[in-house]
């Protein structure tokens, strides 16, 4: 089984890390259990949530391999729905006003672990989570190189990896973080645009290809 190509696998991390940075409930419940119960809390329900996506990476390469092996219109078929969820994704994030709500006075007195399951379950089981993965994974999946399956795999574990760092940085850094962006009002509104068009571009791509 072949490892990811360089291009295709350092293309599919920018891509990760700009998605895993733009505002959304994960890092910003991350950054206010940094902000207020400190960075070892913080990083604790982050690795949390980025464990959790190792279940939605089991889902995505069971379903993209099946596609597969059922038909290559079907996974063409998915590829295209994935296609038209990533456009849609990409304009919600382009219109979307880019506030950042952070709460710095989240309480409860819960264990690390307790934090940690806490995330695990938010991420591992949030339908909406599940559909990205089906959506985003396959857009790099390359299938003339055979193994699509295990390429699936590889980039799912790649996405975790990532979460892992970028989430256990957020969390490490969160009174750092709060300050900079309370200085920096539009810094969520430009990631979410940098979002956005990476995902419209990325959807656009899918549709248009054959």
């Amino acid at each position: 089984m072949a490892l990811l190509e360089l291009s295709q696998a350092l293309g599919f991390l920018a891509a990760a890390m700009l998605i895993t940075l733009s505002p959304g409930p994960d890092n910003l419940m991350i950054l206010s259990l940094g902000l207020s119960r400190g960075r070892r809390q913080g990083m604790a329900f982050g690795l949390g949530c980025a464990l959790g996506c190792l279940s939605h990476t089991i889902l995505a390469t069971l379903g993209i391999s099946a596609a597969i092996a059922a038909s290559p219109m079907l996974f063409t078929g998915l590829k295209l729905a994935g296609g038209a969820y990533l456009v849609w994704l990409g304009i919600g994030a382009l219109r979307s006003s880019g506030a950042l709500r952070i709460e710095a006075g989240v309480g409860g007195t819960e264990s690390l672990a307790v934090l940690f399951r806490r995330g695990l379950l938010a991420n591992a089981i949030n339908p909406k989570v599940i559909l990205f993965f089906l959506a985003f994974l396959p857009q790099f999946v390359d299938a003339g190189q055979g193994g699509v399956g295990w390429q699936t795999a590889q980039l799912g574990l790649l996405f975790t990896l990532q979460a892992c760092v970028l989430f256990g940085v957020i969390g490490w850094f969160a009174g750092s973080l709060g300050g900079w962006l309370g200085r920096h009002g539009k810094a969520g509104l430009w990631l979410d645009r940098l979002a956005g068009g990476v995902f419209v571009a990325l959807g656009l791509k899918l549709i248009v290809e054959r």
